[in-house]
């Protein structure tokens, strides 16, 4: 099993609901490691460079109209795994459609207004960590308690 990075973003929304600590506190309680947290506003070049995959499509405006409304949390997160347990956590985009027990489905219910962005794969994990954080900023430490997250052969 794969220790991964990931990068775990509190949109608008979440920080405008005052949802930061609840969220942040859903990827602990999981057992991810957070290695790097930040505020920060993203600008209109940020979201081109995070989004440039979507910058033609006819939705693009609105996404960078929202993203840049409002400050972000960013969050690095580690774990086995970390990246499909995070989207896993997340639950459907739609947060009319998340299932009860994901945050979007406890906290959401709006497609847009979801809260929370993940990394879907570990290359956009790379690509998305590098966009938002130096390497200075993400740091390597062990966790005390980490063997009680998983077996041995898990780590």
């Amino acid at each position: 099993m794969a220790v991964e990075r990931t990068l775990l973003l509190v949109k608008p929304d979440g920080v405008q609901r005052r949802l930061v600590g609840t969220i942040l506190s859903r990827f602990e309680s999981k057992g991810l490691k957070i290695v790097g947290l930040k505020m920060l506003n993203v600008t209109p070049e940020l979201a081109r460079k995070h989004y440039e995959e979507h910058v033609e499509k006819p939705f693009y405006p609105l996404l960078e109209e929202f993203i840049t409304a409002s400050p972000v949390v960013a969050i690095a997160a580690e774990g086995v795994d970390a990246i499909s347990v995070a989207r896993t956590m997340m639950g459907s985009t739609n947060g009319r459609e998340a299932a009860p027990g994901t945050i979007r489905g406890d906290l959401s219910q709006s497609r847009q207004m979801n809260l929370v962005h993940g990394s879907d794969s570990p290359e956009a994990a790379k690509r998305e960590l590098d966009i938002y954080f130096s390497a200075a900023e993400l740091l390597d430490y062990d966790l005390n308690l980490s063997v009680y997250l998983a077996a041995g052969d898990e780590q």
